[in-house]
């Protein structure tokens, strides 16, 4: 499990940075400033959670419990909900995507519990 949330972790970083390449290259000159703000923050997300995976293949190898393993899960889930959403929300202009969004927060914020818990129950 350890080299799984690594992988996808790098993974996900990778596409993060060619996503924010694309938004400060490719979609500047076509989006409206406040859309910008929103693929960036987009991509800020998905990098701060591609970062955390890799933090969830260390932690699995520390702490080899289920806590541990949905955290991770959840950060996956999250990045495809929250950045997945604010991406199309801009891309293809439909904003009732933005109703969308918090679910993958709400998948952030369950993940960082999960770690927490794992960090300080699991043994």
């Amino acid at each position: 499990m350890d080299r799984t949330f690594f992988g996808i972790g790098a993974l996900l970083a990778f596409v993060g940075v060619g996503l924010g390449a694309f938004g400060a290259h490719a979609l500047r000159a076509t989006l409206a400033p406040a859309d910008l703000v929103i693929f960036e923050t987009g991509v800020r997300y998905q990098m701060y959670h591609a970062l955390a995976l890799l933090m969830v293949g260390w932690a699995w190898s520390r702490w080899p419990v289920p806590a541990v393993s949905v955290a991770g899960w959840l950060f996956v889930a999250g990045i495809a909900v929250f950045s997945g959403s604010l991406y199309l929300l801009v891309l293809t202009g439909a904003r009732w995507l933005g109703a969308v969004t918090p679910i993958g927060g709400v998948c952030f914020l369950a993940g960082w519990l999960c770690l927490a818990w794992a960090a300080l129950r699991g043994s």
